[in-house]
């Protein structure tokens, strides 16, 4: 596996990657705790939300970055026929506040327990201190799907900070 910049032919497989990725969260997670009217509100195109969020997350003249994690040619051949891509990171850095933020983290299936996340968030982390970011900011959820996540985040060194969400249909 090597990280490496993202380029506009990966584009196709982050948006899928991003779709199969959250999937279980929105459909067997979000869905059934909050109810089809807030779950219709909040996320009910949740699918074409990514497909039109992940092509704005790699934009460097504002400060938007995408790193991805090709798993490569597994067999050795230089075919490139390989298990492709394991996973990415998307991040910002606000240089006048020396601030970074990891907006996207996802890792394939098949590649997850292997330390791609870790890797893609320690180059984020790299990268956005090289542009002058001496803090960064990573989200994610307090419920089961996002345990995984949490704990990353935890052996990468960051402090959770208490919140709660509440929702309530009208």
């Amino acid at each position: 596996m090597r990280i490496r910049a993202f380029t506009p032919r990966d584009l196709t497989a982050l948006t899928d990657l991003t779709i199969e990725t959250f999937r279980p969260f929105y459909e067997d997670s979000f869905r059934p705790l909050v109810g089809e009217t807030v779950f219709a509100n909040q996320h009910g195109d949740w699918r074409d939300d990514y497909r039109r969020e992940v092509p704005r997350l790699h934009a460097p003249e504002r400060h938007l970055y995408v790193a991805v994690a090709d798993a490569g040619d597994d067999n050795d051949d230089g075919d490139g026929d390989g298990d492709g891509l394991a996973g990415y990171v998307a991040w910002s850095v606000d240089p006048d506040r020396r601030n970074g933020s990891i907006s996207h983290l996802a890792v394939s299936a098949q590649h997850r327990r292997h330390h791609v996340g870790t890797a893609l968030c320690k180059h984020a982390f790299a990268h956005m201190r090289s542009l002058g970011a001496e803090v960064v900011e990573i989200g994610t959820g307090g419920d089961p799907f996002h345990a995984p996540a949490r704990a990353l985040y935890e052996r990468l060194g960051c402090t959770a900070l208490p919140t709660a969400v509440y929702y309530r249909q009208l």
